[in-house]
């Protein structure tokens, strides 16, 4: 009966051993799923960049925030696993359908993450990921000398994303119509930038810093503040208050940017003070948060003027 029990307990000791490792295992492959991911997705030829942020909620369950190349950031309720695979779904946002998108992924090398979308036009993209950096800076910024990105006169330094529509008009920066976006030809890290804009009444327009994360400009004045309205960074950051204007009147953004961390004043009042900006947001043109970029201004949402665009960036 002792030799019964001693290799029922050894069975029940292993049996555990088993379980507990079984667990760790998964544990363990949850965590390393965690945390944030500048993705290139493959569609029809062109390098889509979107983001995905996963952590967990409480012990068990994936959550997490997906930004696709358009849109803003959209909450993802559970983040399923099983045998190393991942999957999830959400539901459209700006696509003009009803069907979710979903999605599958993997843990590759540790550092990366391979995978594929159904869209909601029921076909299969590809793609990869990369841990975003944390771009956390060490020490107080040197600033540089300004420069006046738009010189009053031309388009010189600037290019468009694809056929222009911006003109230059009694040094005023113009986009009369929704059509391209305007790119500034230089690329920058860190910096102060100093814009002075004006919109018509119901037009949308934003500035992108480094090209991958949108202050917006809407004719919003009158609403509650939301990460989505004026003076917001889109989808992530909500203003301290409503500070736009009417419609008509020249306006300022005041903005600093010091890694993932961004200062808003608005119209000569701080609406975001110090805060990081977790990753890219809709229209950004890239997904290479460790790289410099442009400034760009939207010009596919209405129409939209600027004026002083000044920039001084950290040496």
């Amino acid at each position: 009966m002792r030799k019964i029990s001693t290799r029922r307990s050894l069975l029940f000791t292993a049996a555990l051993l088993a379980l507990f490792i079984t667990n760790s295992i998964k544990a363990s492959s949850a965590e390393a799923v965690e945390g944030r991911w500048d993705i290139v997705i493959e569609s029809n030829g062109k390098s889509l960049p979107s983001w995905l942020e996963v952590e967990h909620s409480g012990e068990k369950t994936l959550v997490g925030r997906f930004v696709y190349s358009g849109g803003s950031a959209r909450p993802i309720s559970v983040i399923n696993s099983s045998n190393g695979k991942y999957t999830f779904s959400i539901p459209p946002q700006w696509e003009k359908s009803t069907r979710n998108l979903e999605f599958e992924f993997e843990l590759v090398g540790g550092d990366q993450l391979k995978g594929t979308m159904v869209f909601v036009d029921g076909k299969t993209y590809n793609w990869t990921a990369q841990r975003a950096p944390s771009l956390k800076r060490t020490g107080e910024p040197v600033w540089g000398n300004p420069i006046k990105l738009f010189n009053g006169t031309d388009l010189k330094g600037w290019h468009a994303t694809k056929e222009n529509q911006w003109v230059v008009e009694d040094g005023i920066l113009r986009s009369k119509k929704s059509g391209a976006n305007l790119v500034s030809d230089q690329t920058f890290n860190d910096f102060k930038l100093h814009v002075e804009f004006r919109y018509q009444k119901g037009s949308n327009s934003g500035v992108y810093l480094r090209g991958r994360y949108e202050v917006q400009i809407a004719d919003d004045k009158g609403k509650d503040p939301w990460k989505g309205y004026f003076g917001a960074i889109y989808g992530f950051l909500t203003p301290s208050e409503m500070t736009a204007k009417d419609a008509g009147e020249w306006q300022t953004f005041d903005i600093t940017l010091i890694g993932r961390m961004v200062t808003v004043v608005a119209n000569g009042k701080t609406v975001i003070s110090n805060q990081e900006i977790p990753g890219i947001t809709g229209g950004a043109l890239d997904s290479n948060e460790g790289e410099p970029g442009p400034i760009y201004f939207q010009g596919d949402h209405g129409p939209i003027d600027f004026r002083s665009v000044v920039i001084t960036p950290a040496k």
